[in-house]
């Protein structure tokens, strides 16, 4: 019979008479005349206590009544019929465990009927050699008669009376607290509180909106919710760690990186998104309530610091309570306010652009910002953006700061913004989406030009403008933008001259490039508003625009031609940096600064500006700009120099429109002399040449396994279409390490040119395969494709991720995000799973989770809703994720779990342990020190609750080790970061290492 069958005819009306009989009557009130006490089960039976009027021989008839009728009707017994007599006896067992349970009639209600029902067939003898059919029965009729027994518990008049008397006194008791704490600390907390509100509404109003440039056409507006047009990329972490699982997909959703990772410095090329992302984390942490996937952030406060802003007067860098008066914020904090959010542990600190600042700067920068880390250590969030080349890759590597790099838009995100972009830009644009969209999957100089959100809205705005045609080259596509920016668009808007100006577009960029190269000169993003009115008022004379008032132009450019932005009352700076390193580039050329090109070719702050002039540069003036270049190459003092020299002289090639045949094929030369890349760095920068690598880079025959990985990996980054056949030549190779930079490439090339080409053709074994989309679903399912390491973003429909979960059924499986269709309900056909990991901020229960699989580890961040009392039904489960902050009730449950054997936590969380909880099949702990409490750690709670110990090992903060010696065997093992006290005469067994 199903146990659908059974729970309706033990849910039917007939039932719950039965089972009434088994409680005794109850009179009205709450009981508190009485002894003042919770009623016990025990005194709510009619077969317990003095007045009893059923007795143990009549519950076991009352069981033998229930299943008699639950085997009524068609279908026959639920189990075999020789064993009624043994499941009676079970079940009425069960019945009578309900006296044996020590609990009162609330606690009861608490648990529900599935826990009840657990806490029955625990209490009561086991029932022995019972059939599977027979244990199912037995298990679904407790559970029904929970469910009866739990109603008639709720219908009692003193346990409404009394259930409302206990939340009055709980209401008070809290009430007394908070009163008690507010007495305690008056001042602070109702300012500070009022304070946040007013400070997190100011910043959801300066940074709620997003400036797509090129969208300012007639009747659309400029600026975007940042909520509805910001578009989340993803970032690469470093894949330069030995101990890395090469399985591992080194990508992460940029804006859900933090919840991982407390400190990030987060790379990325101009325009790719680095501010965007400061905006997104700024506005994600003050909305109520938090958008999707972003409930990390709630309860956080964000310190939005952009350092060019902060320098810009050659201040000293701020401490925290100067932190919103650098940052030009009008609001005034209560005293020590910014101390206190960041010494509690509750700051989302955001330090935007360290390339944005003079390189001799840039040291005193990190100094100023270990300063703040040393001062405020645990639970802050920071995270610190720059240019790829601005700083060196382990430059905040010994403050604990993870390096990512934001990934150039996929295909996908490309389309995506392109369909935002018209939406936003309104009917008169629909006709040129899918136009674009084409052009984009079939023309490689546009597809090249589109990978960052800068570039896409250019490509956008021109492609409408010119009703469906573009120009050819990214020189070109400025050209056109600034054209379309500081004329066209006033002039085809019908917006006459406003400010009593009216100049052609030659002579606007004459004057707009000046500003630029001055801040280029001078290393300056921002110039003081009063000086760029003179350099203004300098240049009228020499253009013969003496006739026009030097304020009214300059007001003019800076309303007017979309490329200025006032930051602040008595600041200017271009509303992109990209723009400022074009029109400088320009003006250097004009003034041939040949020399101070060259000069400056190693500052990651000029190779945008020079490439930029290769563009602009007349054919012999390219040429010497591109020798002056390899000259310098060859006289750099290490390898690193040299070749960012020679790649930068590839990369500039790309812009000239004519360069002399024996100069390119020098260049050539060069590149080649570099091919193959000894470690990802240079794969990474030697993709920067684009497509033309490709015919320099080798193929597998006869490389070793690192080479061919580093191959592979420049190959990747190479944005071109013409990359995937070159891949399909390693297709093949048997490194797991190649194999898995391959996978990670599916996102950045067509679907199913790459499904056919390369993925079709791998090995399997111990491979991941990433399913990120739709598109990429399909093709997994029309390949017959059945990896059993799988990762499935939120990207892919519900619909989707079932069909693949079906076909794949994965021992490894990782959702990213959050749930496919937002539940977990693919999960539950799955047979094989032994490691799964949930997505960041998942609702979820233990139930959620697939019935009967051998399940080895699980990782989660946050706690499921009903306890992980449940997980006690997975024996294999050996390991549990770091709970950053466990209640007493999460400890508890963590006693329903002997099977686990490793475990993560902080100090703090330790040291918070009921001292009832003891673990002691745990044997290896990693604990984490620091905290927001900030003080040195002993080992007491750590032999307290962990007495099984053997290795344990230690990440930041002062530890007192002198316990260690009450453990039978231990291994400590601390990182660098990790200081240790009391290690004399500790036994010869306990052994301390790096």
């Amino acid at each position: 019979m199903e146990p659908a069958l059974i729970g309706t005819r033990l849910a039917s009306a007939a039932i719950g008479p039965l089972l009434r009989k088994l409680l005794a009557g109850d009179g009205p009130g709450a009981g508190l005349t009485g002894a003042d006490r919770p009623v016990r089960l025990a005194s709510l039976l009619s077969f317990r206590g003095e007045k009893r009027t059923l007795t143990e021989k009549d519950v076991r008839k009352l069981a033998a009544t229930l299943v008699a009728r639950t085997c009524e009707g068609p279908g026959g017994p639920p189990f075999p019929p020789d064993e009624t007599e043994a499941v009676t006896d079970a079940l009425a067992a069960h019945l009578l465990a309900l006296g044996d349970l020590d609990m009162d009639d609330v606690q009861a209600v608490h648990l529900g009927p599935r826990a009840l029902a657990r806490r029955l067939r625990a209490a009561a003898p086991a029932p022995d050699g019972l059939a599977a059919d027979s244990v199912l029965y037995l298990d679904t009729a407790t559970e029904w008669a929970c469910h009866h027994i739990l109603e008639f518990f709720t219908r009692r008049s003193s346990f409404v009376a009394r259930t409302l008397v206990e939340q009055t006194r709980g209401q008070a008791a809290l009430a007394r607290k908070v009163d008690a704490l507010a007495a305690a600390h008056p001042g602070p907390l109702a300012e500070d509180a009022a304070f946040e509100r007013r400070y997190l509404a100011h910043l959801a109003r300066k940074h709620g909106h997003l400036t797509i440039h090129g969208i300012d056409l007639r009747d659309t507006r400029e600026e975007w919710p940042l909520d509805v047009a910001y578009l989340s990329l993803e970032a690469t972490g470093d894949a330069r760690d030995p101990d890395r699982d090469p399985r591992e997909h080194t990508s992460v959703r940029a804006d859900l990186a933090p919840a991982a990772h407390e400190r990030i410095l987060l790379r990325g090329q101009a325009g790719s998104g680095k501010t965007t992302l400061v905006q997104w984390l700024t506005l994600a942490a003050c909305a109520t309530p938090p958008a999707e996937g972003m409930g990390y952030l709630h309860g956080r406060v964000p310190f939005v610091l952009p350092l060019r802003t902060l320098t810009r007067h050659g201040e000293r860098l701020p401490d925290a309570e100067r932190f919103l008066s650098a940052a030009d914020c009008p609001l005034t904090p209560p005293d020590g306010w910014a101390d206190r959010v960041l010494s509690a542990g509750r700051g989302l600190v955001l330090v935007d652009g360290i390339d944005e600042i003079p390189e001799a700067e840039r040291g005193r920068a990190r100094d100023w910002l270990r300063g703040l880390l040393s001062a405020y250590e645990g639970g802050n969030r920071w995270l610190v953006t720059s240019r790829p080349t601005a700083v060196r890759d382990d430059w905040l590597a010994r403050d604990g700061f993870t390096e990512l790099t934001l990934s150039p838009m996929t295909p996908a995100e490309v389309a995506t913004f392109v369909r935002r972009w018209h939406r936003a830009a309104g009917p008169a644009a629909a006709p040129y989406e899918q136009r674009l969209l084409d052009s984009l999957r079939t023309t490689e100089h546009v597809a090249q030009l589109a990978t960052n959100p800068l570039m896409c809205g250019l490509v956008c705005a021109l492609h409408h403008e010119r009703r469906g045609y573009l120009p050819r080259g990214r020189g070109s596509l400025y050209e056109a933008a600034l054209s379309m920016l500081l004329v066209r668009r006033d002039r085809e808007r019908g917006m006459g001259a406003p400010y009593g100006v009216d100049l052609d577009e030659a002579p606007q960029i004459q004057l707009v490039q000046r500003l630029a190269y001055w801040m280029t000169l001078n290393d300056r993003f921002q110039m003081a508003r009063g000086h760029a009115e003179s350099l203004v008022a300098e240049a009228l004379p020499a253009m013969g625009l003496t006739d026009h008032a030097p304020d009214q132009v300059f007001t003019h450019l800076l309303h007017r031609s979309g490329l200025l932005r006032e930051p602040t009352a008595d600041t200017v700076d271009f509303v992109h940096r990209t723009f400022q390193d074009y029109l400088a580039a320009k003006a250097l050329v004009d003034h041939w600064d040949i020399g101070v090109l060259v000069r400056n070719a190693t500052d990651d702050r000029w190779e945008d500006v020079l490439r930029m002039a290769v563009g602009h540069a007349r054919p012999r003036e390219a040429a010497e700009i591109l020798s002056e270049l390899l000259k310098a190459a060859d006289t750099a003092a290490d390898r690193p120099s040299r070749l960012r020299l020679v790649l930068l002289a590839a990369t500039a090639l790309g812009h000239a429109t004519e360069v002399a045949p024996e100069v390119r094929a020098e260049i050539l030369r060069r590149t080649g002399e570099v091919i193959p890349p000894r470690d990802p760095d240079e794969a990474r920068e030697l993709a920067g040449a684009g497509r033309m690598v490709l015919e320099l880079l080798p193929g597998p025959e006869g490389l070793d396994e690192r080479t061919a990985h580093l191959v592979v990996v420049a190959a990747t980054h190479v944005l071109s279409d013409a990359a995937v056949p070159f891949l399909a030549r390693y297709a093949d190779h048997p490194s797991l390490g190649v194999r898995a930079q391959l996978v990670w490439a599916w996102q950045r090339y067509d679907a199913r040119a790459y499904a056919d080409g390369v993925v079709a053709r791998l090995d399997p074994t111990e491979l991941r395969l990433q399913v990120l989309d739709d598109e990429r679903a399909d093709e997994l399912l029309r390949l017959g494709l059945a990896p059993e390491l799988l990762d499935l973003s939120a990207s892919v429909s519900a619909d989707r991720a079932a069909a693949v979960l079906a076909r794949c059924d994965p021992r490894e499986l990782r959702l990213l995000d959050h749930p496919p269709g937002g539940e977990l309900a693919p999960l539950g056909p799955l047979g094989s799973l032994e490691y799964l990991a949930l997505p960041t901020d998942a609702v979820w229960r233990t139930t959620d989770l697939p019935e009967g699989v051998p399940l080895r580890r699980l990782n989660f961040l946050s706690l499921p809703e009903d306890g992980l009392a449940g997980l006690a039904r997975y024996p294999l489960l050996g390991e549990l994720p770091y709970l950053p902050e466990p209640t007493p009730a999460v400890w508890r449950d963590l006693r329903a779990l002997p099977q686990i054997e490793r475990m993560t936590f902080s100090a703090e969380a330790l040291a918070d342990c009921p001292e009832d909880v003891v673990l002691p099949r745990v044997s290896f702990l990693v604990c984490y020190g620091g905290g927001r409490r900030r003080r040195d750690h002993s080992l007491d709670d750590v032999v307290r609750v962990f007495p099984g110990l053997q290795l344990l090992y230690l990440s930041g903060g002062t530890f007192d080790v002198s316990r260690a010696g009450d453990l039978a065997a231990l291994r400590v093992v601390r990182t660098s970061s990790v200081v240790l006290t009391g290690t004399e005469g500790l036994p010869s067994r306990v052994r301390v290492s790096a």
